[in-house]
């Protein structure tokens, strides 16, 4: 019995060796190749519970509806699941070919009541003169800021329905005439226009200075060209602290957080309890589209 049981081992044992000799043998099969991309994200698709789509070379599944929620910036608790990388596609959102965070679905999300001088396309072609804006930092903050600068924006013009100042009775104050350019355009034709309201000559004129145009001259052209009026918009965010002591985009970039924004824009009227309706108006904007973006909104949100 005991010799039965060792040949039986050394059979084993040979059997075995004969196994690993041929595995070496063997040339090494190749690792696993990784998944097929699902279809690629779209910020205005509707995904429901088990659906899936590919995201920045990973494939996504929803856990629940979902719709404009960027894969990968809500969370192990949020609604989309890691599954694991995945070879051949799996980009950015296909509805921002322009790179802009904000799709066009979502920017009619955002102003379902705008005034149709206030283009998707108009923004888009404005972003280049400040490419900065929206461009900086991880994900999370170039949609914040997105997100902050449009809420901004859809304060000071309603949600993107008025184009110019409504009180025409302001339109003869905007005019320092101690200024050695003057007014060429006209005592009353500095009034606000565009997204951030531009309003004042020497506005005008530094603003056209930085963008190129000649605006000083011409202001019309704010009310008239969609970019130009989203250009002065960008100027003013990314290079003016007006009452606050940074700029809008440096409060976004540098964690300052959102109600340095409002600081930065009108602060001298509305922050310190100057109009805590008005900063709520812009905190709710804000709030709305970064949920719409798919981010969290940060900290410091009132100023």
């Amino acid at each position: 019995m005991i010799r039965a049981l060792r040949r039986r081992a050394l059979a084993l044992a040979a059997a075995a060796a004969a196994t690993i000799g041929l595995a070496v043998a063997l040339p090494a099969s190749p690792a696993a190749a990784a998944a097929a991309c699902a279809s690629p994200w779209s910020s205005s698709a509707v995904y429901t519970g088990g659906m899936n789509a590919s995201y920045s070379g990973h494939n996504w599944q929803a856990k629940w509806w979902t719709q404009g929620e960027t894969p990968g910036t809500t969370g192990q608790w949020g609604v989309w699941s890691d599954l694991g990388t995945c070879g051949g596609g799996g980009g950015t959102d296909p509805g921002t070919p322009s790179g802009f965070v904000v799709s066009e679905a979502q920017f009619n999300q955002m102003f379902p009541n705008r005034n149709s001088f206030y283009t998707y396309n108009g923004l888009v072609a404005a972003l280049s003169a400040y490419p900065g804006f929206a461009n900086t930092g991880d994900d999370t903050v170039k949609r914040r800021e997105a997100a902050a600068f449009l809420a901004n924006v859809s304060h000071e013009t309603g949600g993107l329905v008025y184009i110019v100042e409504q009180n025409t009775a302001n339109y003869p104050h905007y005019c320092d005439a101690s200024q050695p350019y003057g007014c060429p355009a006209g005592q009353a034709a500095y009034y606000g226009r565009g997204p951030i309201q531009l309003s004042w000559n020497f506005n005008y004129k530094a603003a056209g200075d930085a963008l190129g145009i000649n605006l000083l001259a011409n202001p019309y052209l704010v009310e008239q060209d969609p970019a130009v009026a989203m250009k002065t918009a960008l100027w003013y965010w990314n290079t003016q602290n007006g009452p606050g002591t940074m700029t809008a985009h440096a409060a976004m970039v540098g964690g300052a957080g959102f109600g340095e924004t409002i600081r930065s824009i009108n602060g001298s009227l509305e922050c310190n309890g100057g109009n805590p309706a008005q900063v709520q108006s812009r905190i709710n904007a804000y709030q709305s589209f970064t949920q719409i973006l798919g981010v969290s909104p940060g900290g410091n949100l009132g100023c």
